[in-house]
């Protein structure tokens, strides 16, 4: 009977070898689980897993799982235990708090903002609709514009929100809530955000592993990208050339403009993946939702009189969009950045380094859609947003008590440290160009940027 009961055990250097394509163990709470199969089946993708196989990944799976995902991993244990398993005293206290959130039921607890922002979607969409069939007024139909590009923003929340966690009775009106949302409402299709947005989320601020800091040639937030290093996400290199180098050197000028048209961007990204061989769930339902917004919103802009009139809407709305657009930058782009893979002994540090928060009153959570408190939610992505002010003051003493940044901006302070950052590889990247002493008037002409 002792024999039947007794564990076996593996190292930390047995489960690092199974870290590849039909080899991929992982360990949770001390169990080995072998997921080589399971990978593509996985809801969250394939580069989640691959990213952190042959590793502890313990952290990793409390801030993506709920609890019924716990039972499924029976399946795959191995029966082996990590025999030389050593937990930090942040990840004991990180796991911690996770569980006083499940008992208090936080993660459950939704209240009502999902039927408050449809609310309003729904609002400004009726308003939007008659802005632009019932008024002949230009003036109103910039209004209207503004109020498109307003949906748009709290549209992408639902879809986002959706993403991570059940916001709907069930997974079926959960996934018809994305599909409107997303791909119906704002035609940025589902499938891509969640392919990207996982990753983002697992190896925050990995330039060669996080797609959402990938901006070459527009914009690079590190001379390391001068390399031309390759992204491990989409498989490529990220090269560097003339072009990038003359975009780059001038990007804390561009950056502005660029969020402006920023919403074209996600269209093609949303073409690319739904017309590649890459495989992901529910091609048809994205393609079908994506021809919605193509057919209503190309309908909804020919209804206004005059061509500079159609040309002025479009670039309003897209415009309106930019304040999310930076405001998904400021969170990033001016935190700190590492290159190599994510690793899963340093969960909480590498979320608390990647990410600054956005200070503001209560009454604007609905405009930032909570994102505003990004540390919050990247260590916690599927509590609710109606939940991240109030654990914010218990991460903070948590930051605080491992000596770890807590770095919350005002909006205006978070727009300077960016465009700080974005000018200081500009420079860099002018330097490599011309490496040579600069002569007095070329100082004179750069010294204000």
């Amino acid at each position: 009977m002792a024999e039947q009961t007794e564990k076996k055990y593996i190292t930390k250097e047995d489960l690092s070898k199974h870290n590849k394509p039909g080899d991929l163990w992982i360990a949770i709470q001390g169990k080995v689980y072998d997921v080589s199969d399971w990978i593509k089946s996985h809801p969250g993708g394939e580069a989640l897993i691959l990213n952190l196989a042959g590793q502890d990944v313990t952290d990793a799976f409390i801030a993506f799982h709920p609890g019924t995902a716990w039972h499924h991993l029976n399946t795959l244990f191995t029966g082996y235990h990590i025999g030389d398993s050593q937990v930090s005293e942040i990840s004991r206290d990180y796991r911690r708090l996770a569980a006083e959130f499940r008992k208090l039921g936080l993660f459950e607890k939704k209240e009502h903002v999902t039927l408050y922002t449809l609310t309003l979607v729904a609002a400004l969409f009726a308003a939007v609709l008659y802005g632009v069939l019932a008024c002949t007024s230009v003036v109103a139909h910039q209004i209207a514009a503004v109020m498109l590009g307003l949906l748009w923003m709290q549209s992408a929340y639902i879809g986002h929100d959706s993403g991570h966690y059940v916001i709907m009775k069930n997974k079926t009106y959960n996934k018809f809530a994305q599909l409107l949302s997303g791909n119906c409402i704002t035609g940025i299709s589902i499938a891509w955000w969640k392919w990207t947005h996982n990753a983002h989320h697992l190896s925050c601020n990995s330039l060669d592993y996080d797609p959402d800091v990938q901006h070459i040639p527009v914009f690079a937030v590190s001379s390391k990208f001068f390399s031309s290093m390759t992204s491990r996400f989409y498989d490529r290199k990220l090269t560097f050339d003339p072009l990038a180098r003359f975009l780059v050197s001038y990007q804390h000028f561009t950056y502005y403009p660029v969020m402006c048209f920023g919403r074209i961007n996600l269209f093609i990204q949303t073409f690319l993946l739904l017309f590649s061989k890459r495989e992901f769930p529910d091609r048809a339902l994205n393609l079908a939702g994506i021809l919605v917004f193509w057919t209503w919103f190309p309908l909804l802009v020919s209804c206004l009189p005059t061509w500079p009139e159609r040309f002025f809407f479009v670039l309003t709305s897209f415009t309106v969009t930019a304040l999310q657009h930076i405001q998904f930058t400021l969170n990033h782009f001016a935190a700190d950045v590492y290159t190599g893979p994510p690793t899963g002994n340093d969960w909480f540090e590498k979320q608390t380094a990647g990410t600054l928060d956005i200070s503001c009153t209560s009454y604007m959570d609905w405009f930032f859609g909570g994102l505003q408190f990004q540390l919050e939610h990247h260590l916690f992505p599927r509590l609710p947003r109606c939940h991240l002010r109030k654990v914010s003051p218990v991460v903070q003493e948590l930051c605080k008590k491992h000596n770890l940044q807590y770095r919350s901006l005002s909006w205006w302070e978070a727009n300077v440290w960016t465009i700080r950052t974005l000018k200081k590889a500009a420079y860099q990247a002018r330097d490599a160009a011309n490496p040579v002493v600069k002569n007095l008037v070329w100082e004179a002409l750069n010294t204000h940027g």
